[in-house]
């Protein structure tokens, strides 16, 4: 029998294990939207916390510490790799290694200056969602970790597609269609929808 709170009609949220269902810190929540709003407060606050001062975005402690700020308040996962394995991602035992490699991959694109700088965020962002290291909030983990490295990069940060505000599922299907593109090495699309 499914939760209802961990019911999804969509393939927005990462299906999490009853283990990790079972660390929810807000004893209150008990329908989807309320989840979905307690995590926005969450976020919000690390956004603040984000901005509040220059941050290396290419650091793997930064990295953790960001999504237990964005997550932490809600579930007590937060911050730490998963251990599970996913039907997306990298297997559980490589995710230290694939995140190390990815931050050391974006050093020297930034150094050398292999891409563009919206490129390098774009490429970094996507390499991030790819490896999936959290149990949930991967994606919009990642996308706050484009945007910090955009703005690290004296770049604007990305809409992500936030220009149609009229339908949120169209925009979320072309999200996951220039997501599997750039599986594919072809990061032109998601590249276009990080402006759009």
């Amino acid at each position: 029998m499914t939760d209802p709170l961990f019911e999804s009609d969509d393939d927005a949220n990462t299906p999490l294990t009853a283990e990790e269902r079972e660390q929810l810190i807000p004893s209150y929540i008990t329908l989807r939207h309320e989840l979905n709003e307690a995590e926005q407060v969450n976020i919000g606050k690390a956004l603040r916390w984000a901005n509040a001062r220059r941050r290396d975005v290419l650091d793997q402690d930064f990295l953790s510490d960001l999504h237990k700020r964005m997550f932490g308040d809600v579930w007590r996962w937060a911050g730490r790799y998963r251990t599970t394995a996913r039907n997306i991602g990298v297997d559980a035992y490589r995710i230290a290694m694939e995140v190390r490699q990815t931050i050391d991959d974006a050093r020297y694109w930034v150094d050398h200056e292999t891409y563009s700088s919206d490129e390098i965020a774009v490429r970094y962002s996507h390499r991030l969602v790819a490896i999936h290291p959290f149990p949930n909030g991967n994606g919009r983990f990642s996308r706050l970790v484009g945007d910090l490295l955009a703005r690290q990069l004296s770049q604007p940060p990305f809409t992500w597609g936030r220009a149609n505000l009229v339908d949120a599922g169209e925009t979320h299907a072309r999200y996951i269609e220039a997501l599997r593109a750039a599986d594919n090495h072809d990061i032109a699309s998601l590249l276009l929808f990080a402006r759009s």
